[in-house]
């Protein structure tokens, strides 16, 4: 796509719902899971907990909400909570959010893929031992997908997105009407007895107080991604600004009645489920070879009918897909963010660079390698990777939620208009106790996840803090070092130019390379060669003296049998001398047409470059010579890259013979 069709990419908020929401609207298939596994370590006995906490989850995700949309209309130019935050709080605070959102990207990929694959080994638990490749390859398959632009991407996940949420509703629905008329679910595993773990069966106080923190803590995993769309604005339609607000107020209102829905069922149903299956009593065979359905199986199983019935595949299919779907979100919002921190000089250069769909391909790539480590690292476990979640999402909802209270109290100090002063007032009071809640929530992940794992993604935000913050001064300091302060004497020509032409042999290429010095008409030119061998430095001073060339050839010894050092002292001796003078060496080299040809020559000629480009006033030229087997690595494509999509006819080309002279 051309540049200027950048216009055409813009999404309608059908489009933009699952491409920036598909994160939040998906973790309903785990969040309430995440709580269960943490109270059921005490048995069935604090199970009564989960509506308590699902309420609290439910509050926050309101509040957030609510004050993401304030953001929104205030920042509407896809910074998100790293542009509130750098600039309400500073430029250091600012890549503190920035590099907890990109840990935190990462792990979306990571979680949302390996859940992903959890329902669908739920459904044909035949495939378990194939988790980690099938996690690997839907991540393939997503940078894929994500590399032909945002528009094709959206398109792609937008069935799936809205059919898991009709499966979802229409499950609720199913469940909540069996209830009412006294046909309640019962899931497979309320048959089955859950044994405490080892202390935990009479938790009182202070211990059962941190096991309800703990299990709110995993329950907060509904609430990622939802800073997504205010990364995203730039990719709405117009009214931008509006058109997310709007769909940010359809993802929470969604997700929070799916949410509801699942976690009422669970209850209902009595699902129990656990961290180790040997806590469950009843079992039929081996403990540790049993599989666990996740929730979402066990309820679809319990509402529908179990594998006899489409619609428990059908559940099961679109739970899977829009899990692994999520992970999309995670690919808009890490290459935008990417993009953003690269044009600030936080990140090289080439993260803001996009690529021939438009897309930021390079941040679409990184994120999709560091994921697909983790998922092998960790074997693809949900459990294992949720304690590294839902860390840096919040600390990035606490400083954006301050840095919009600082934003609203600088408008209000100019403001005189009634009406946009109790806009703003009210505003304020969102984004206050939007900021005291999740500062609070921050305090309880941390001190509940930090020693089950989250300490690695708080190492991860560091050293990527660090990380910026170097690449940041080295720009800094090329810029100051590349400034030009007076033009005229930057750009001064050398007083003279001494052409050096480097000689091995007489041959068709150093004849070639004594002709380009020529032509470049330096003030004064000379050949070099090096005397390793006598007799081929007798031999190749005959032949000059023979074929009567006017250039002068000037032999250096070498009693060491050494060819770049000599070279390169001569060279920088040279300059020393006479430091208004450059230098201009012609170097002769060999185009080859195998890789193993690369092998046999051109070694000399590259160490010399390596070493004279690193001298100051020397000007290094390559003189290419094409051997007979060039021709047989020019291999271009046929059709350039984007000239199927412009249309353009194919071009066949005939090889060129080797140039003779």
């Amino acid at each position: 796509m051309r540049s200027e069709e950048l216009g055409e990419t813009l999404l309608p908020k059908r489009l933009a719902l699952p491409i920036f929401a598909s994160d939040p609207l998906s973790s309903v298939a785990y969040a309430t899971q995440e709580i269960l596994l943490v109270l059921t370590v005490g048995g069935t006995a604090f199970l009564y907990l989960t509506p308590w906490i699902a309420a609290a989850v439910v509050a926050l995700m309101v509040v957030v909400v609510l004050s993401y949309r304030q953001v929104v209309h205030a920042y509407p130019s896809g910074g998100g909570s790293y542009e509130v935050v750098s600039r309400n709080l500073g430029a250091n605070a600012g890549l503190v959010v920035a590099a907890s959102l990109l840990v935190d990207y990462v792990m979306t990929v990571a979680v949302s893929v390996a859940s992903g694959v959890d329902n669908i080994i739920s459904a044909f638990p035949g495939i378990a031992d194939y988790r980690v490749p099938m996690a690997v390859g839907f991540v393939a398959l997503l940078t894929a997908m994500n590399l032909r632009g945002v528009r094709e991407s959206g398109k792609a996940f937008a069935a799936p997105t809205y059919v898991f949420i009709g499966a979802i509703l229409l499950m609720i629905a199913t469940g909540l009407v069996r209830m009412v008329f006294g046909d309640a679910p019962v899931a497979e595993s309320a048959a089955y007895g859950v044994t405490a773990s080892h202390g935990k069966d009479s938790l009182a106080g202070l211990a059962l107080l941190m096991l309800g923190l703990r299990a709110f803590a995993s329950g907060c995993t509904a609430l990622t991604g939802v800073e997504a769309i205010s990364n995203g604005v730039p990719a709405f339609r117009a009214p931008k600004s509006k058109n997310a607000a709007s769909t940010m107020a359809v993802m929470g209102l969604t997700a929070i009645v799916m949410f509801i829905g699942v976690t009422a069922l669970a209850l209902v149903a009595k699902v129990h489920y656990v961290d180790d299956p040997c806590q469950l009593t009843g079992i039929a065979g081996d403990c540790a070879a049993f599989t666990q359905q996740t929730v979402i199986a066990q309820l679809a199983s319990a509402i529908f009918g179990g594998s006899s019935s489409l619609l428990f595949y059908l559940v099961q299919a679109a739970t899977a897909l829009v899990l692994i779907l999520a992970a999309n979100t995670a690919f808009n919002g890490f290459p935008l963010l990417a993009s953003i921190l690269a044009e600030h000089r936080y990140l090289p250069r080439q993260m803001h660079t996009r690529g021939d769909r438009l897309a930021f391909s390079n941040g679409i790539i990184a994120l999709a390698v560091v994921a697909g480590g983790l998922l092998w690292l960790y074997g693809a476990d949900v459990t294992s990777l949720i304690h590294l979640y839902i860390l840096g999402v919040f600390t990035s909802f606490t400083l954006s939620q301050i840095g919009m209270v600082r934003h609203w109290n600088r408008a209000l100090r100019t403001e005189t208009d009634p009406a946009v002063r109790r806009a703003a007032l009210r505003a304020r009071v969102i984004n206050a106790f939007g900021a005291a809640t999740t500062a609070l929530v921050l305090v309880i992940v941390l001190i509940t996840k930090f020693t089950q794992g989250a300490w690695l993604a708080v190492v991860a935000a560091v050293l990527l803090w660090l990380m910026m913050r170097g690449i940041r001064r080295h720009y800094d300091a090329v810029a100051a070092e590349l400034a030009v302060d007076d033009p005229q004497a930057e750009s001064a020509r050398p007083a003279q130019v001494h052409g050096i032409v480097l000689v091995s042999k007489l041959h068709r290429p150093t004849l070639r390379a004594l002709g380009y010095a020529e032509a470049f008409r330096p003030d004064t030119l000379e050949a070099l060669s090096v005397a390793v061998e006598k007799d081929a430095t007798e031999e190749l001073t005959r032949q000059w003296d023979a074929f009567g060339i006017g250039v002068p050839l000037k032999v250096l010894d070498s009693p060491y049998r050494e060819i770049t050092r000599p070279v390169v002292q001569y060279v920088r001796e040279y300059r020393r001398s006479t430091p208004r003078d450059a230098v201009a060496v012609f170097i002769p080299e060999y185009v080859v047409g195998h890789w193993w040809e690369h092998l046999l020559h051109n070694q000399s000629a590259l160490w010399l470059k390596s070493r004279l480009l690193f001298t100051s006033g020397v000007m290094v030229i390559s003189v290419p010579w094409q051997l007979s087997s060039a021709p047989r690595a020019d291999h271009p494509a046929r059709r350039a890259p984007g000239a199927v999509r412009r249309g353009e006819p194919e071009q066949r080309r005939k090889v060129p013979e080797p140039e003779r002279l």
